[in-house]
C-alpha cells in the first residue's frame, strides 16, 4: 500500500511537471489507491466480521494477530475454511 501511495504521488508530480496540471492524473492516482486498498478491506475476522487492519478509527498497514472484538486467533484456520 505504501508503494502504491508513493507511485500515485510520483505519477501526479510527473504529469504536473511535463504536461501541467491535470485532473486525469489525480483520478488515475485515486483509482490506483482504491484498487490497492481493496484486498485490505476484505480481510475480516471469520467469526465476527471485524476488519483486522482497523485499530479503532485508524487503519494500519499490518493486520492484527487476534481479533480485537471477539479475541479469535487470526493466524489459525477454522475447520470450516479448510479445503
Amino acid at each position: 500500500m505504501l508503494g502504491v501511495l508513493a507511485l500515485a504521488v510520483l505519477l501526479v508530480l510527473a504529469v504536473d511537471r511535463f504536461y501541467g496540471h491535470s485532473t486525469i492524473a489525480f483520478a488515475a492516482a485515486i483509482i490506483m489507491l482504491i484498487v490497492a486498498n481493496a484486498p485490505m478491506l476484505r480481510y475480516n475476522c471469520p467469526r465476527c466480521g471485524k476488519n483486522a487492519f482497523f485499530r479503532g478509527p485508524f487503519v494500519v498497514p499490518w493486520p492484527n494477530r487476534s481479533c480485537a472484538r471477539c479475541g479469535l486467533d487470526l493466524d489459525t484456520v477454522l475447520p470450516s475454511q479448510k479445503r
